[in-house]
């Protein structure tokens, strides 16, 4: 099975990024242009919690359904219940390095469907796809936490 890993470091405290992915915002704004996230239900992050959303990547819809598990103040996993690969399992492991720095960990595995569906994950979901996306993914976590005391709104 294919898996994709990605670290990063963020120049915050680990409890403030903890706090930024633990929002149900965050998915909104960890999705660059021109993938727009629309939330249709995202309980709150907790153990067995899902995230049911469509990501619009332009014109094109795909829709998804996450169940979370592992959640911990360290980062949680969330696996794909149906969407648009056979298989998708990611897991986010957030590492205090310092008193306000951050290593973030991510770790996806992953397998294409056949026919139609495997074609359309495999443009969208291939290893050069996934780094893109969590390049911007991690320049969207520093503007989000660095520098900033993040404070969790509810909604």
């Amino acid at each position: 099975m294919p898996t994709f890993n990605y670290s990063f470091e963020v120049d915050a405290p680990l409890t403030a990024v903890s706090e930024f992915h633990h929002d149900t915002r965050a998915l909104k704004k960890l999705s660059p242009p021109p993938i727009f996230t629309q939330i249709h239900d995202y309980e709150p992050l907790g153990e067995g919690s899902l995230a049911d959303f469509t990501l619009w990547f332009g014109p094109f819809p795909i829709h998804w359904v996450a169940v979370h598990s592992d959640v911990s103040s360290n980062g949680f996993t969330d696996t794909q219940v149906s969407g648009p690969l056979k298989y998708w399992q990611h897991t986010h492991r957030f590492t205090a390095v310092s008193a306000n720095k951050t290593r973030i960990d991510e770790h996806i595995q992953y397998a294409h469907a056949q026919g139609i569906r495997g074609v359309v994950s495999r443009l969208l979901f291939s290893k050069p796809g996934l780094y893109m996306l969590f390049t911007a993914r991690k320049l969207l976590t520093r503007r989000a936490t660095t520098g900033r005391k993040y404070i969790r709104v509810t909604a």
